[in-house]
């Protein structure tokens, strides 16, 4: 079984909620038949692994050359530590960073953590899409600190509430590794 595939086995039987009446809350307040648990996922071994890998492969594939990825705290941490982890060993590194949601009050006062400096070339990462907020808040953040972002990857896009089209008005390329269509075939 390839990787995608693999992936999206994983995700059907850890991280996909299926009703037949709209009982899930979204972050943005709306209610939905189906949810994404992703930290299910992306907090195990195994994907991981898969997620590091396909998203590389990803980042590769669209020929960005970027020297960081990361997105907002906590959906796009265990995506960008998988990507870092996967690019040594491709011998590739691409160094991992997190947003912040509001800068530490304390310490250095930093909002994004990691090490990545102004005028690199970065990813923004997000775990799943549906209106862009956190992925927009991530790439404002990213550019208000002097970030150049070349693209943003979601690992799941719901295609509903123009989440992928909102993120693409900020002039960007977004690319996913999976859509729900993915999980509504493999018997959602």
């Amino acid at each position: 079984m390839n990787e995608k595939k693999r992936l999206i086995e994983l995700i059907g039987r850890v991280s996909f909620q299926y009703s037949e009446k709209p009982i899930y809350k979204l972050s943005s307040g709306a209610v939905s038949n189906y949810y994404f648990n992703m930290k299910k996922t992306t907090y195990s071994p195994e994907g991981a692994y898969l997620i590091g890998r396909l998203v590389f492969e990803k980042i590769r594939e669209a020929g960005l050359h970027v020297s960081a990825i990361g997105g907002l705290t906590m959906g796009a941490d265990p995506i960008a530590f998988a990507v870092a982890r996967y690019s040594y060993d491709a011998g590739e590194p691409i160094q991992a960073f997190v947003v912040r949601k509001e800068p530490k009050e304390h310490g250095m006062r930093l909002q994004i953590e990691g090490s990545v400096s102004p005028g690199e070339h970065v990813v923004i990462v997000d775990d799943v899409v549906t209106t862009g907020a956190s992925t927009i808040k991530a790439i404002k953040v990213a550019r208000e600190h002097g970030l150049i972002v070349d693209a943003a990857i979601v690992l799941v896009d719901r295609c509903e509430q123009n989440g992928k089209q909102n993120v693409e008005e900020l002039g960007l390329p977004v690319y996913d590794i999976l859509t729900v269509h993915d999980f509504m075939r493999a018997g959602g």
